[in-house]
Parts: structure tokens; sequence; C-alpha cells
């Protein structure tokens, strides 16, 4: 199966072991440094790599299987 470019704050909130909603917040700041920096953004995701980038070094390997 291939990849999805985003994940989901569902799908981030038990990687974080945090509830969705502290996952959703987490997001919105995320999203606003990219917004910040002339990316667009949707809400409630971010890309998965600068997922990783933040919560594991950019590591992408940390969260694979999951």
């Amino acid at each position: 199966m291939m990849q999805q470019y985003y994940i989901g704050a569902k799908e981030a909130a038990p990687i974080l072991n945090l509830s969705e909603g502290k996952t959703y917040e987490l997001f919105r700041e995320m999203n606003k440094e990219l917004k910040k920096a002339g990316y667009v953004t949707v809400a409630g995701r971010v890309p998965r790599s600068y997922f990783n980038e933040k919560f594991y070094g950019g590591v992408d390997s940390c969260i694979e299987g999951r």
C-alpha cells in the first residue's frame, strides 16, 4: 500500500500517545509554521515528512509499520 503524503491528527494521536484534541493543537502550530514559510496547508493534516522531522528528528523509519 502506498503511504499517504499527509498524516492526519486521528492517525498521529495514538503514535504520539496524545489525545486527538492535543494533536490538533500541535498540528495547528505546525501549519502556522508551514504557512509562515510560504507553504499551502491543510487543516487537521501535516506532511508526513514534516511530522517525522518535528517528532523524530527526520527519521522516517521510526513510525513505519504502524
